[in-house]
């Protein structure tokens, strides 16, 4: 009898509440989740993860103390898969973000990108940034990621200590200036030798996730590698 209920409640559910692809909107099937098999193969993929000196570890050489970098897949104009991205932020969609983030970590792993690495730490929101949209996406997309690879999640030990306006119709030089000093470490000490994975949404230019890294400048022996799910091409 229970399980006849709960055959009936999701019948219910998936007749008025249909769980659809976040690209392209076709119904998903069993076993799917968020993406439709056909778009999640069609993702443009970087494949930076299995290449030396990508294009990705080149923004932050000289930088910052790095150890690897890549981008799961690349966010060009025109494309259906920047609703991925607009949907996590701006859509409420935060178990997406989840989703993405264990794609993107059995991906990877295979291919050794987690070793060696003790410590996640998603870029942070600004409070006032927090409270508007409710949640830091990138946080959810470290939780994913977290599940798969094993490495603790630590979402509290740096915070964003000014606001900054929107990134998006900044130059270079602007978008470094603007997030100069605006990330902090709350216990230095904890990372002290620590190998650390910096997680962002999207990269452009890298500032952001330059200047998130830079708050561990000093710390001694760590060592930063940086997993963005997108980035802009």
């Amino acid at each position: 009898m229970e399980n006849t209920l709960k055959i009936w409640f999701y019948s219910f559910v998936h007749l008025f509440f249909p769980r659809c692809c976040v690209v392209c909107d076709t119904l998903l099937v069993e076993g799917e989740e968020e993406l439709c098999t056909r778009c999640n193969i069609d993702m443009p993929r970087t494949g930076y993860h299995l290449l030396e000196n990508n294009p990705v570890e080149r923004m932050f050489f000289g930088k910052i103390p790095l150890v690897r970098a890549t981008s799961y897949f690349f966010y060009r104009k025109g494309s259906n898969f920047r609703k991925i991205l607009h949907e996590l932020k701006y859509g409420g969609k935060k178990h997406l973000g989840t989703v993405m983030g264990r794609f993107m970590a059995a991906e990877l792993a295979g291919a050794g990108f987690f070793e060696s690495i003790d410590v996640i730490i998603p870029v942070p929101l600004h409070p006032r940034k927090l409270r508007a949209r409710g949640y830091n996406q990138t946080e959810y997309i470290a939780r994913g990621v977290s599940e798969i690879s094993g490495i603790p999640l630590d979402a509290s030990s740096i915070i964003r200590i000014k606001f900054t306006e929107t990134q998006t119709h900044k130059s270079i030089f602007e978008r470094s200036e603007n997030v100069d000093g605006v990330f902090r470490v709350i216990s230095p000490e904890y990372f002290r030798g620590k190998h650390i994975l910096i997680i962002d949404d999207v990269l452009t230019t890298g500032a952001t996730t330059t200047a998130c890294a830079d708050a561990f400048h000093g710390i001694p022996g760590v060592r930063i590698s940086i997993l963005t799910l997108a980035v802009a091409e």
